[in-house]
Protein backbone atom coordinates (compact mmCIF):
# COMPACT_ATOMS: atom_id res chain seq x y z
CA UNK A 1 0.00 0.00 0.00
CA UNK A 2 1.30 3.47 -0.88
CA UNK A 3 0.05 6.30 1.30
CA UNK A 4 1.50 9.79 0.76
CA UNK A 5 4.89 8.43 -0.09
CA UNK A 6 5.01 5.88 2.75
CA UNK A 7 5.00 2.19 1.96
CA UNK A 8 2.89 0.01 4.25
CA UNK A 9 2.54 -3.65 3.46
CA UNK A 10 -0.14 -6.02 4.66
CA UNK A 11 2.15 -7.37 7.35
CA UNK A 12 2.67 -3.87 8.79
CA UNK A 13 -1.07 -3.29 8.85
CA UNK A 14 -1.74 -6.56 10.72
CA UNK A 15 1.11 -5.84 13.13
CA UNK A 16 -0.20 -2.36 13.94
CA UNK A 17 -3.76 -3.62 14.35
CA UNK A 18 -2.65 -6.27 16.84
CA UNK A 19 -0.68 -3.73 18.84
CA UNK A 20 -3.62 -1.36 19.09
CA UNK A 21 -5.79 -3.90 20.88
CA UNK A 22 -9.33 -4.92 20.18
CA UNK A 23 -11.08 -2.88 22.90
CA UNK A 24 -10.63 0.41 21.06
CA UNK A 25 -11.40 -0.97 17.65
CA UNK A 26 -14.43 -3.04 18.54
CA UNK A 27 -16.32 -1.45 21.46
CA UNK A 28 -19.51 -3.00 22.83
CA UNK A 29 -22.53 -0.96 21.82
CA UNK A 30 -25.14 -3.07 23.55
CA UNK A 31 -27.64 -1.43 25.89
CA UNK A 32 -28.35 -1.71 29.59
CA UNK A 33 -31.63 -3.44 30.41
CA UNK A 34 -32.17 -1.92 33.86
CA UNK A 35 -35.64 -0.51 34.34
CA UNK A 36 -35.38 3.13 35.35
CA UNK A 37 -38.90 3.95 34.23
CA UNK A 38 -39.85 5.12 37.73
CA UNK A 39 -36.90 7.49 38.01
CA UNK A 40 -37.74 11.18 37.78
CA UNK A 41 -34.86 12.97 36.09
CA UNK A 42 -34.78 16.77 36.12
CA UNK A 43 -32.56 18.08 33.35
CA UNK A 44 -32.82 21.65 34.64
CA UNK A 45 -31.38 20.59 38.00
CA UNK A 46 -28.57 18.71 36.26
CA UNK A 47 -27.74 21.73 34.09
CA UNK A 48 -27.83 24.10 37.06
CA UNK A 49 -25.49 21.93 39.10
CA UNK A 50 -23.12 20.66 36.39
CA UNK A 51 -21.75 18.41 39.11
CA UNK A 52 -18.37 16.71 38.90
CA UNK A 53 -17.34 14.44 41.77
CA UNK A 54 -13.93 13.28 42.96
CA UNK A 55 -14.36 10.36 45.38
CA UNK A 56 -11.74 9.39 47.96
CA UNK A 57 -12.83 6.11 49.53
CA UNK A 58 -10.88 5.23 52.70
CA UNK A 59 -10.71 1.44 52.38
CA UNK A 60 -10.47 -0.31 55.72
CA UNK A 61 -12.68 2.09 57.62
CA UNK A 62 -10.96 5.18 59.03
CA UNK A 63 -11.28 6.25 62.65
CA UNK A 64 -13.53 9.28 63.14
CA UNK A 65 -11.23 10.79 65.76
CA UNK A 66 -9.29 12.94 63.31
CA UNK A 67 -12.46 14.90 62.66
CA UNK A 68 -14.10 14.48 66.06
CA UNK A 69 -12.28 14.72 69.40
CA UNK A 70 -15.27 16.21 71.20
CA UNK A 71 -15.56 13.18 73.50
CA UNK A 72 -11.85 12.56 73.99
CA UNK A 73 -11.59 13.18 77.73
CA UNK A 74 -14.26 10.59 78.50
CA UNK A 75 -12.68 8.22 75.97
CA UNK A 76 -9.29 8.55 77.65
CA UNK A 77 -10.76 7.77 81.06
CA UNK A 78 -12.29 4.52 79.81
CA UNK A 79 -9.79 3.35 77.21
CA UNK A 80 -7.96 0.03 77.60
CA UNK A 81 -4.63 1.58 76.48
CA UNK A 82 -3.45 5.10 77.26
CA UNK A 83 -3.91 7.61 74.43
CA UNK A 84 -1.50 10.25 75.77
CA UNK A 85 1.46 7.92 76.17
CA UNK A 86 0.94 6.26 72.78
CA UNK A 87 0.26 9.14 70.40
CA UNK A 88 2.63 12.04 69.96
CA UNK A 89 0.05 14.61 70.93
CA UNK A 90 -3.73 14.39 70.94
CA UNK A 91 -4.90 17.99 71.13
CA UNK A 92 -8.43 19.13 70.25
CA UNK A 93 -8.72 22.28 68.14
CA UNK A 94 -11.37 24.92 68.73
CA UNK A 95 -14.00 22.91 66.85
CA UNK A 96 -12.95 19.50 68.14
CA UNK A 97 -10.61 18.33 65.36
CA UNK A 98 -7.41 16.42 66.20
CA UNK A 99 -4.68 19.02 65.75
CA UNK A 100 -1.86 16.50 65.20
CA UNK A 101 -4.01 14.61 62.66
CA UNK A 102 -4.66 17.45 60.21
CA UNK A 103 -6.96 19.38 62.54
CA UNK A 104 -5.47 22.79 61.79
CA UNK A 105 -6.10 22.27 58.06
CA UNK A 106 -9.68 21.21 58.82
CA UNK A 107 -10.17 24.39 60.84
CA UNK A 108 -8.87 26.45 57.92
CA UNK A 109 -11.18 24.75 55.41
CA UNK A 110 -14.12 25.06 57.77
CA UNK A 111 -13.46 28.77 58.25
CA UNK A 112 -13.17 29.42 54.50
CA UNK A 113 -16.54 27.75 53.87
CA UNK A 114 -15.01 25.00 51.74
CA UNK A 115 -15.67 21.99 54.00
CA UNK A 116 -18.75 20.26 55.36
CA UNK A 117 -18.13 17.50 57.90
CA UNK A 118 -20.89 15.16 59.00
CA UNK A 119 -19.86 13.53 62.28
CA UNK A 120 -22.80 11.16 62.50
CA UNK A 121 -22.93 8.85 59.51
CA UNK A 122 -24.34 6.00 61.56
CA UNK A 123 -26.13 2.86 60.39
CA UNK A 124 -28.98 1.64 62.56
CA UNK A 125 -29.56 -1.03 59.89
CA UNK A 126 -26.09 -2.45 60.44
CA UNK A 127 -26.54 -2.43 64.19
CA UNK A 128 -29.66 -4.55 63.76
CA UNK A 129 -27.83 -6.98 61.48
CA UNK A 130 -24.51 -6.88 63.38
CA UNK A 131 -22.86 -6.11 60.05
CA UNK A 132 -19.35 -4.67 60.23
CA UNK A 133 -17.44 -6.79 57.71
CA UNK A 134 -15.24 -5.06 55.14
CA UNK A 135 -16.43 -6.81 52.01
CA UNK A 136 -20.10 -6.45 52.67
CA UNK A 137 -19.90 -2.84 53.89
CA UNK A 138 -17.72 -1.70 50.99
CA UNK A 139 -20.05 -3.41 48.53
CA UNK A 140 -23.17 -1.89 50.07
CA UNK A 141 -21.66 1.61 50.38
CA UNK A 142 -20.43 1.62 46.78
CA UNK A 143 -23.76 0.28 45.50
CA UNK A 144 -25.68 2.65 47.76
CA UNK A 145 -28.14 0.14 49.15
CA UNK A 146 -28.36 -2.16 52.18
CA UNK A 147 -28.64 -5.50 50.44
CA UNK A 148 -26.49 -8.40 49.27
CA UNK A 149 -27.93 -8.61 45.77
CA UNK A 150 -26.18 -8.02 42.46
CA UNK A 151 -27.32 -4.43 42.10
CA UNK A 152 -25.22 -1.96 40.08
CA UNK A 153 -22.75 0.49 41.59
CA UNK A 154 -23.66 4.12 42.24
CA UNK A 155 -21.78 5.52 39.28
CA UNK A 156 -22.92 2.78 36.96
CA UNK A 157 -26.49 3.87 37.73
CA UNK A 158 -25.66 7.55 37.27
CA UNK A 159 -24.07 6.71 33.93
CA UNK A 160 -27.14 4.80 32.80
CA UNK A 161 -29.50 7.63 33.81
CA UNK A 162 -27.40 10.33 32.14
CA UNK A 163 -27.12 8.21 29.01
CA UNK A 164 -30.84 7.49 28.83
CA UNK A 165 -31.54 11.21 29.20
CA UNK A 166 -29.06 12.12 26.44
CA UNK A 167 -26.59 13.89 28.74
CA UNK A 168 -23.71 11.62 27.75
CA UNK A 169 -23.23 9.49 24.65
CA UNK A 170 -20.48 7.86 22.60
CA UNK A 171 -19.02 11.29 21.85
CA UNK A 172 -18.56 12.18 25.53
CA UNK A 173 -14.91 12.38 26.52
CA UNK A 174 -13.93 10.28 29.56
CA UNK A 175 -17.21 10.59 31.49
CA UNK A 176 -16.03 8.15 34.18
CA UNK A 177 -12.44 7.66 35.31
CA UNK A 178 -10.90 5.40 37.93
CA UNK A 179 -7.41 5.88 39.34
CA UNK A 180 -7.68 2.78 41.53
CA UNK A 181 -8.54 0.08 39.01
CA UNK A 182 -11.76 -1.91 39.15
CA UNK A 183 -14.18 -1.13 41.96
CA UNK A 184 -17.81 -1.67 42.85
CA UNK A 185 -18.84 1.96 42.23
CA UNK A 186 -18.88 1.13 38.50
CA UNK A 187 -20.04 -2.48 38.75
CA UNK A 188 -22.72 -3.45 36.26
CA UNK A 189 -24.40 -6.81 35.88
CA UNK A 190 -25.75 -6.18 32.40
CA UNK A 191 -24.23 -5.29 29.06
CA UNK A 192 -23.87 -1.54 28.59
CA UNK A 193 -22.42 0.84 26.00
CA UNK A 194 -18.63 0.68 26.30
CA UNK A 195 -18.27 4.44 26.79
CA UNK A 196 -20.03 4.09 30.18
CA UNK A 197 -17.20 1.86 31.40
CA UNK A 198 -14.62 3.87 33.37
CA UNK A 199 -11.22 4.53 31.85
CA UNK A 200 -8.30 3.67 34.10
CA UNK A 201 -5.62 6.36 34.42
CA UNK A 202 -2.62 6.47 36.75
CA UNK A 203 -1.00 9.37 38.59
CA UNK A 204 1.68 9.71 35.91
CA UNK A 205 -1.01 10.04 33.23
CA UNK A 206 0.35 7.08 31.32
CA UNK A 207 -1.73 7.54 28.21
CA UNK A 208 -4.27 4.71 27.74
CA UNK A 209 -4.97 5.98 24.23
CA UNK A 210 -1.47 6.13 22.81
CA UNK A 211 -0.44 3.32 20.52
CA UNK A 212 1.78 0.85 22.29
CA UNK A 213 4.58 -0.73 20.31
CA UNK A 214 5.84 -4.13 21.28
CA UNK A 215 9.56 -4.77 21.32
CA UNK A 216 9.25 -8.53 20.91
CA UNK A 217 11.67 -9.48 18.21
CA UNK A 218 9.46 -12.05 16.51
CA UNK A 219 7.16 -9.26 15.29
CA UNK A 220 9.97 -7.93 13.09
CA UNK A 221 11.91 -9.16 10.10
CA UNK A 222 15.66 -9.64 10.32
CA UNK A 223 16.13 -6.45 8.32
CA UNK A 224 13.90 -4.51 10.71
CA UNK A 225 15.72 -5.81 13.78
CA UNK A 226 19.05 -4.76 12.31
CA UNK A 227 17.79 -1.34 11.19
CA UNK A 228 18.75 1.05 14.02
CA UNK A 229 16.42 3.71 12.63
CA UNK A 230 13.38 1.44 12.31
CA UNK A 231 11.80 2.51 15.58
CA UNK A 232 12.15 6.16 14.58
CA UNK A 233 9.69 5.44 11.78
CA UNK A 234 6.89 4.71 14.24
CA UNK A 235 5.46 8.22 14.19
CA UNK A 236 5.13 8.03 10.42
CA UNK A 237 3.46 4.63 10.71
CA UNK A 238 1.00 6.09 13.28
CA UNK A 239 -0.02 8.72 10.76
CA UNK A 240 -0.26 6.12 8.04
CA UNK A 241 -2.47 3.92 10.20
CA UNK A 242 -4.92 6.78 10.81
CA UNK A 243 -5.02 7.67 7.12
CA UNK A 244 -5.58 4.04 6.21
CA UNK A 245 -8.42 3.78 8.74
CA UNK A 246 -10.16 6.77 7.19
CA UNK A 247 -9.67 5.50 3.69
CA UNK A 248 -10.60 1.83 4.10
CA UNK A 249 -13.29 1.83 6.81
CA UNK A 250 -16.88 2.71 6.23
CA UNK A 251 -18.62 5.29 8.38
CA UNK A 252 -19.46 3.77 11.74
CA UNK A 253 -18.03 2.52 15.00
CA UNK A 254 -14.58 1.43 13.81
CA UNK A 255 -13.86 4.62 11.89
CA UNK A 256 -15.18 6.91 14.63
CA UNK A 257 -13.05 5.15 17.23
CA UNK A 258 -9.89 5.77 15.24
CA UNK A 259 -10.82 9.46 15.30
CA UNK A 260 -11.59 9.33 19.01
CA UNK A 261 -8.30 7.62 19.81
CA UNK A 262 -6.35 10.47 18.23
CA UNK A 263 -8.45 13.08 20.04
CA UNK A 264 -8.09 11.41 23.43
CA UNK A 265 -4.37 10.80 23.02
CA UNK A 266 -3.93 14.52 22.39
CA UNK A 267 -6.18 15.43 25.33
CA UNK A 268 -4.23 13.24 27.79
CA UNK A 269 -0.92 14.58 26.54
CA UNK A 270 -2.18 18.15 27.03
CA UNK A 271 -3.19 17.28 30.60
CA UNK A 272 0.36 16.12 31.25
CA UNK A 273 1.62 19.54 30.27
CA UNK A 274 -0.98 21.54 32.22
CA UNK A 275 0.71 23.97 34.61
CA UNK A 276 -0.62 24.77 38.06
CA UNK A 277 -2.14 28.19 38.74
CA UNK A 278 0.16 30.64 40.48
CA UNK A 279 0.39 29.98 44.22
CA UNK A 280 -0.93 26.41 44.05
CA UNK A 281 1.48 23.75 45.28
CA UNK A 282 0.81 20.10 46.04
CA UNK A 283 2.97 18.15 48.53
CA UNK A 284 6.23 16.96 46.97
CA UNK A 285 7.01 13.27 46.40
CA UNK A 286 3.50 12.27 47.39
CA UNK A 287 1.78 9.72 45.14
CA UNK A 288 -1.66 10.39 46.61
CA UNK A 289 -1.31 14.15 46.06
CA UNK A 290 -0.18 13.44 42.49
CA UNK A 291 -3.37 11.44 41.84
CA UNK A 292 -5.55 14.16 43.32
CA UNK A 293 -3.84 16.77 41.14
CA UNK A 294 -4.54 14.68 38.03
CA UNK A 295 -8.19 14.25 39.09
CA UNK A 296 -8.63 18.01 39.55
CA UNK A 297 -6.97 18.80 36.21
CA UNK A 298 -9.11 16.21 34.48
CA UNK A 299 -12.40 17.61 35.82
CA UNK A 300 -11.39 21.25 35.39
CA UNK A 301 -10.30 20.77 31.77
CA UNK A 302 -13.06 18.41 30.71
CA UNK A 303 -16.72 19.13 31.56
CA UNK A 304 -17.61 15.71 30.10
CA UNK A 305 -15.95 14.02 33.09
CA UNK A 306 -18.63 13.38 35.70
CA UNK A 307 -16.80 11.21 38.24
CA UNK A 308 -13.20 10.35 39.17
CA UNK A 309 -12.58 7.75 41.87
CA UNK A 310 -9.09 7.68 43.36
CA UNK A 311 -9.27 5.62 46.57
CA UNK A 312 -6.55 6.45 49.09
CA UNK A 313 -3.66 4.41 47.69
CA UNK A 314 -0.43 6.16 48.56
CA UNK A 315 -1.56 6.99 52.09
CA UNK A 316 -1.72 3.46 53.45
CA UNK A 317 -4.69 1.44 54.67
CA UNK A 318 -7.18 2.43 57.35
CA UNK A 319 -7.90 -0.93 58.99
CA UNK A 320 -6.16 0.10 62.20
CA UNK A 321 -6.73 -2.89 64.48
CA UNK A 322 -3.21 -2.54 65.81
CA UNK A 323 -0.31 -0.08 65.85
CA UNK A 324 -2.37 2.91 64.77
CA UNK A 325 0.45 5.33 65.60
CA UNK A 326 0.80 6.60 62.03
CA UNK A 327 -2.93 7.41 61.70
CA UNK A 328 -2.24 11.13 62.40
CA UNK A 329 0.49 11.15 59.74
CA UNK A 330 -1.90 9.68 57.18
CA UNK A 331 -4.54 12.24 58.07
CA UNK A 332 -2.05 15.09 57.68
CA UNK A 333 -1.05 13.74 54.26
CA UNK A 334 -4.68 13.37 53.22
CA UNK A 335 -5.70 16.87 54.26
CA UNK A 336 -2.53 18.54 52.96
CA UNK A 337 -3.41 17.15 49.52
CA UNK A 338 -7.07 18.18 49.95
CA UNK A 339 -6.02 21.73 50.86
CA UNK A 340 -3.89 21.97 47.71
CA UNK A 341 -6.68 20.52 45.56
CA UNK A 342 -9.19 23.04 46.91
CA UNK A 343 -6.81 25.92 46.19
CA UNK A 344 -6.32 24.47 42.70
CA UNK A 345 -10.07 24.18 42.03
CA UNK A 346 -10.80 27.67 43.34
CA UNK A 347 -7.98 29.20 41.30
CA UNK A 348 -9.57 27.68 38.18
CA UNK A 349 -12.99 29.01 39.29
CA UNK A 350 -14.46 25.50 39.31
CA UNK A 351 -15.55 25.41 42.95
CA UNK A 352 -19.20 25.57 41.89
CA UNK A 353 -19.08 22.44 39.75
CA UNK A 354 -16.44 20.20 41.35
CA UNK A 355 -16.94 18.52 44.71
CA UNK A 356 -14.63 16.20 46.63
CA UNK A 357 -16.17 13.46 48.76
CA UNK A 358 -14.45 11.38 51.48
CA UNK A 359 -15.98 8.35 53.19
CA UNK A 360 -15.21 4.67 53.75
CA UNK A 361 -16.42 1.22 54.81
CA UNK A 362 -17.62 2.14 58.29
CA UNK A 363 -16.27 3.77 61.46
CA UNK A 364 -14.18 2.33 64.28
CA UNK A 365 -14.56 1.89 68.00
CA UNK A 366 -12.82 4.48 70.17
CA UNK A 367 -11.25 2.11 72.70
CA UNK A 368 -7.50 2.00 72.07
CA UNK A 369 -7.14 -1.76 72.43
CA UNK A 370 -4.25 -3.80 73.82
CA UNK A 371 -2.70 -3.93 70.33
CA UNK A 372 -2.78 -0.12 70.23
CA UNK A 373 -5.48 0.10 67.58
CA UNK A 374 -9.22 0.40 67.07
CA UNK A 375 -11.65 -2.36 66.11
CA UNK A 376 -14.53 -2.10 63.63
CA UNK A 377 -17.26 0.33 64.59
CA UNK A 378 -20.24 2.02 63.03
CA UNK A 379 -20.15 5.81 63.26
CA UNK A 380 -17.94 7.58 60.69
CA UNK A 381 -17.18 11.07 59.40
CA UNK A 382 -18.25 12.05 55.89
CA UNK A 383 -16.54 15.05 54.28
CA UNK A 384 -17.86 17.08 51.35
CA UNK A 385 -15.75 19.89 49.90
CA UNK A 386 -16.83 22.63 47.47
CA UNK A 387 -19.62 21.90 44.95
CA UNK A 388 -21.02 25.34 45.68
CA UNK A 389 -23.56 25.18 42.84
CA UNK A 390 -25.50 22.62 44.86
CA UNK A 391 -24.14 22.26 48.43
CA UNK A 392 -24.88 24.71 51.21
CA UNK A 393 -22.10 25.45 53.67
CA UNK A 394 -23.26 23.85 56.88
CA UNK A 395 -19.85 23.38 58.47
CA UNK A 396 -20.13 20.77 61.21
CA UNK A 397 -23.25 18.62 61.43
CA UNK A 398 -23.96 16.04 64.13
CA UNK A 399 -22.95 15.51 67.75
CA UNK A 400 -21.80 12.31 69.43
CA UNK A 401 -21.74 10.80 72.91
CA UNK A 402 -20.06 7.81 74.53
CA UNK A 403 -22.70 5.33 75.72
CA UNK A 404 -22.07 2.92 78.56
CA UNK A 405 -21.64 -0.40 76.74
CA UNK A 406 -20.07 -2.65 79.36
CA UNK A 407 -17.30 -4.48 77.49
CA UNK A 408 -14.35 -2.12 77.11
CA UNK A 409 -13.38 -3.42 73.66
CA UNK A 410 -16.77 -2.38 72.31
CA UNK A 411 -16.53 1.29 73.34
CA UNK A 412 -17.84 3.45 70.53
CA UNK A 413 -19.53 6.78 69.77
CA UNK A 414 -23.16 7.21 68.78
CA UNK A 415 -25.21 10.21 67.65
CA UNK A 416 -26.64 12.21 70.53
CA UNK A 417 -30.37 12.10 71.05
CA UNK A 418 -32.03 14.56 68.65
CA UNK A 419 -28.77 15.01 66.72
CA UNK A 420 -29.04 14.64 62.96
CA UNK A 421 -27.58 11.43 61.55
CA UNK A 422 -27.94 9.43 58.34
CA UNK A 423 -27.35 5.95 56.97
CA UNK A 424 -24.30 5.60 54.65
CA UNK A 425 -26.74 4.90 51.80
CA UNK A 426 -27.88 8.53 52.06
CA UNK A 427 -24.53 9.42 50.46
CA UNK A 428 -25.63 7.62 47.29
CA UNK A 429 -29.02 9.32 47.44
CA UNK A 430 -27.28 12.71 47.70
CA UNK A 431 -25.10 11.95 44.68
CA UNK A 432 -28.14 10.87 42.68
CA UNK A 433 -29.88 14.09 43.68
CA UNK A 434 -27.09 16.42 42.54
CA UNK A 435 -26.99 14.64 39.17
CA UNK A 436 -30.68 15.40 38.62
CA UNK A 437 -32.53 12.37 40.03
CA UNK A 438 -35.47 13.72 41.99
CA UNK A 439 -36.56 10.49 43.73
CA UNK A 440 -33.30 8.75 44.69
CA UNK A 441 -34.95 6.69 47.43
CA UNK A 442 -36.16 4.30 44.70
CA UNK A 443 -32.52 3.36 44.13
CA UNK A 444 -31.41 3.22 47.77
CA UNK A 445 -34.04 1.02 49.38
CA UNK A 446 -36.06 3.93 50.74
CA UNK A 447 -33.12 5.99 52.10
CA UNK A 448 -33.38 9.68 51.18
CA UNK A 449 -30.59 12.16 50.54
CA UNK A 450 -28.68 13.94 53.30
CA UNK A 451 -31.03 16.59 54.64
CA UNK A 452 -30.38 19.63 56.83
CA UNK A 453 -30.55 21.89 53.77
CA UNK A 454 -27.45 20.20 52.37
CA UNK A 455 -28.59 19.88 48.77
CA UNK A 456 -29.68 23.22 47.35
Amino acid sequence: MHIKGLVMNRRDFIKKSAILGSALLFPRYSFAKSDYSNIKFNKRVYEKNLAQTIVIFLYGGASELGGNLTNIEEIKQNSQSDYDSYFRGITPTENGFWREAGGDIMEELLSSGDMNIFRTCYSALRDEENNKSHGRCVSQNQRGINNDEDTPGIFSIIGDILYQNKIIDENSKLPFVTMEGDNIFYRSYEKRPSFLTPVSIDRKLSNPYERRWTDRSYYYTKEEREDKNYRDKRAALDIAMDILAQKRNKEGAIKSNFDKRVELEEFINNLKNASLPEGVKYPDRDSFADKLKVAVNLCANNPDTKVVTIGSDGLGGWDDHNEARDYPVRMVSLFSAIKAAIAHIKALKKDGEINILIFGDFGRNVNLNSAKGWDHGNNQNVFFFLGKNYFNHLGIVGETYLPSVGAINRMYLKPKKNSYYFEPFAIAATLYKIYGIENPEILTGGIEEIKEGFVI
